[in-house]
């Protein structure tokens, strides 16, 4: 089951819990502000946390990481650092305050290895099994950031798409590692190849579909 928490912050994000209903177990995408509402559903819930998956590393997606990881490593100590998975190219963002964007809100936010979370720098095409058996295919989605990814899985048809593309609209290309044209050279080649029934669940918008998305874009 995957439950749609919007966060507030300098920039409002929906982070995502994606939850094995038997089990509890399951991950938590994009947790990028206040960390104590994500902690309170945790705890109330009673969820238990494998994984901490980022979309991209821009402030908004990962500045709830840290305190999230810790509240984790403390409430089970024994199961070590919160594994955090993000693209290869995501620790120029998570270690430069200019390039997650935070130095433009008077922030600093900075994200690396520690005794509460370990990075995982993943490629295109990896797959991440989880103990419940949900697996995450891994696609490389560059344009709004040189590390923007998808995280699909496809026996449930849906995928996590971060900034990459929105419900009428797309992730915007103007700051740092930005690339119009690797934009939407990803949303061509990389989602709208997925089939069409895929739910399409972004970091700040309503769900959609690719097969909506590829009618509003029927002529890129």
């Amino acid at each position: 089951m995957v439950y749609a928490m919007t966060l507030l912050g300098a920039i409002d994000v929906i982070s995502y819990f994606d939850i094995d209903e038997e089990t509890g177990a399951g991950i938590l995408v994009d947790p990028g502000a206040e960390p104590e509402k994500l902690e309170g559903i945790i705890e109330e819930r009673r969820f238990q946390i494998e994984a901490i998956f980022l979309t991209h590393g821009h402030f908004d997606h990962i500045g709830g990481v840290a305190e999230v990881a810790h509240f984790l490593a403390e409430k089970n100590p024994a199961k070590g650092p919160v594994p955090v998975y993000i693209h290869e190219n995501g620790r120029k963002y998570l270690t430069d305050p200019a390039w997650n964007l935070s130095s433009q809100f008077g922030n600093q936010i900075l994200l690396q290895d520690s005794d509460d979370l370990t990075l995982h720098a993943v490629q295109d095409g990896e797959e991440i099994l989880l103990s419940s058996g949900k697996k995450y295919r891994v696609i490389h989605t560059p344009g709004h950031t040189t590390d923007s990814i998808l995280y699909y899985n496809e026996a449930e048809g849906y995928a996590f798409s971060g900034d990459t593309i929105f419900r009428g609209s797309v992730g915007n290309d103007r700051f740092p590692g930005g690339d119009g044209r690797a934009l939407w050279q990803s949303i061509r080649e990389k989602v709208f190849t997925l089939p069409e029934e895929t739910v399409l669940l972004s970091g700040h918008s309503e769900p959609t579909t690719v097969a909506e998305e590829k009618r509003r874009y029927r002529r890129t």
